[in-house]
């Protein structure tokens, strides 16, 4: 079977969604339900995970026991608030390890500020935790962070809710041809087909929240996403056939006509 593996675990969906931005839990739960998704991630400053007592709770709504949780750095614009977002959701989580690194430049663009990305992500990896690493779409910074020993890359399409869709395939392709561990496209992705582009790239998998969780129907949408997702993996292994510019085929055999 052909599955995603990231920090020596296996999974099954190619596609991690977010747990903001839905109008309430039960609407989150059947979306993330539709889409197949076994990653979630959730902002530890926006999302009750337990640390309000007496709150409704993520936790209720999508088990730990069913989803892998990727806590995430959602709202942090240095090193240290990174830092200490995710020793805070370690804590909230029972010691989990896997989390998503990002340190945000300005809350106009939300693009990565790739030298405290840097920095945060040497003092987690020492600290003992597994990080993907949301980042520009830089293949040298891409590969600065394998270095340091994140276990996935998560460069962006385009800006973080914008929902405009992977701008720059040539970069990513850079980063997937260089980088061994896997390539995760984070933000930008507007609906099924740039998560299709992505996956026919090459990408290992896609993570997206406002495109589902923003959409007039994020239930059916989230059901889109997953069929893009599985299409664009199996066209990406099948192999597309070359482009031919100024060059016509038939799609027919031309011999063996009748009446020739």
């Amino acid at each position: 079977m052909d599955q995603l593996v990231i920090a020596g675990k296996a999974y099954s969906s190619r596609l991690l969604v977010g747990t903001g931005k839905y109008k309430d839990f039960d609407e989150t739960r059947l979306a993330v339900e539709a889409s197949g998704a076994e990653i979630v991630t959730v902002a530890i400053r926006r999302t009750n995970i337990g640390q309000e007592a007496g709150q409704p709770s993520l936790l209720d709504a999508l088990p730990p026991s069913k989803y892998t949780y990727l806590p995430n750095t959602a709202g942090c614009y240095t090193a240290d608030d990174a830092i200490r977002t995710l020793r805070l959701a370690r804590e909230l989580l029972d010691g989990h390890s896997l989390v998503k690194l990002e340190v945000l430049g300005d809350p106009q663009s939300l693009y990565p500020n790739v030298v405290e990305t840097i920095k945060a992500a040497e003092v987690l990896i020492k600290d003992g935790f597994q990080v993907m690493v949301y980042t520009s779409d830089d293949p040298i910074i891409a590969r600065q962070l394998e270095d340091i020993g994140c276990v996935a890359i998560m460069p962006l399409a385009s800006l973080i809710g914008s929902g405009m869709g992977i701008l720059n395939p040539w970069n990513l392709q850079i980063i997937i041809d260089r980088i061994k561990v896997p390539v995760v496209v984070d933000a930008g992705v507007g609906t099924a087909s740039d998560a299709a582009i992505a996956m026919e790239l090459g990408c290992d998998a896609v993570l997206m929240n406002t495109a589902i969780a923003g959409s007039q129907n994020p239930v059916l949408m989230a059901e889109a996403m997953r069929q893009a997702v599985d299409a664009g993996r199996k066209a990406y292994l099948a192999g597309r056939m070359p482009k031919k510019i100024y060059t016509a085929s038939p799609s027919s055999p031309t011999s063996g006509l009748i009446g020739s």
